[in-house]
């Protein structure tokens, strides 16, 4: 079935439902909506036009410039999330992900689907961006809620300092709580996928016509990268912000 321009506006109609019942609730979530409709058709209308060329072209220079660009707006709007942001948490956010998710996305191309060339377009852009959209989302949990601790708790982790703990050892506990925290989404979509609801990715896949086993065994790859990418992501960005308050002397420090 191939979709035309009347069909996804026929489909944007659907968005009035949501925009009536905030009218009617009193909400406040109208003009949200409507500018949020509005930019979700200007972007991917925008992306589908970047990928297109990026797809006839396949140069590597090109692939890794979208690439780059897209964990640098993840690293962002998962640094925009954090409540007690401090000086350096866009780029331990930025190495987190760009780390987490890149090693994961070569082992992915290389070693599982053995894509030749590894940067080839239609595979890399949309793995990485599965990744990096669940990934935003674990370190976001991780790290907000490692620094809640890390302020709410400093006369805990002194003692233990001063008890000759090493930073680590005082910070464990919270470190494998907010580390669970941030997987906790991945865990639950993993624990109801196929029983529940129906991922985006194999939905996709079926209605393009694929055929069905494929697309299930696509998307259950696609889970483990995700899976890989969120637990990577999660203890780097936890390690990150335990190296930022602590000093060399093995101190607590609040950073700024």
């Amino acid at each position: 079935m191939i979709l035309d321009i009347i069909d996804v506006l026929m489909a944007s109609l659907l968005v009035l439902i949501a925009i009536g019942i905030s009218v009617y609730l009193k909400l406040g979530l109208a003009k949200t909506l409507l500018i949020a409709s509005i930019r979700t058709i200007a972007q991917l209308s925008l992306i589908g036009l970047i990928l297109a060329w990026v797809f006839a072209r396949e140069a590597w220079y090109e692939v890794l410039t979208i690439l780059s660009i897209m964990t640098l707006i993840a690293a962002i709007s998962a640094k925009n999330r954090i409540k007690r942001p401090y000086r350096g948490l866009l780029t331990d956010t930025l190495l987190s992900l760009g780390v987490a998710t890149g090693v994961v996305t070569l082992v992915a191309m290389m070693l599982i689907l053995q894509v030749s060339p590894w940067y080839a377009p239609q595979y890399i852009i949309p793995i990485l961006g599965l990744i990096l959209g669940n990934s935003l989302t674990a370190i976001s949990l991780t790290t907000g809620r490692l620094i809640d601790h890390l302020h709410s708790e400093q006369a805990e982790i002194r003692t233990m300092l001063s008890l000759s703990a090493t930073p680590y050892e005082a910070c464990h506990s919270a470190i494998a709580t907010a580390i669970s925290s941030g997987m906790m989404p991945t865990i639950n979509s993993m624990m109801v996928v196929g029983v529940v609801s129906l991922p985006g990715m194999m939905t996709g896949q079926i209605l393009a016509g694929a055929d069905p086993t494929q697309a299930v065994r696509y998307q259950i790859i696609t889970m483990f990268f995700i899976c890989a990418g969120s637990a990577l992501s999660c203890t780097l960005s936890a390690l990150f912000v335990v190296r930022r308050f602590f000093n060399r002397r093995m101190q607590l420090v609040i950073p700024k």
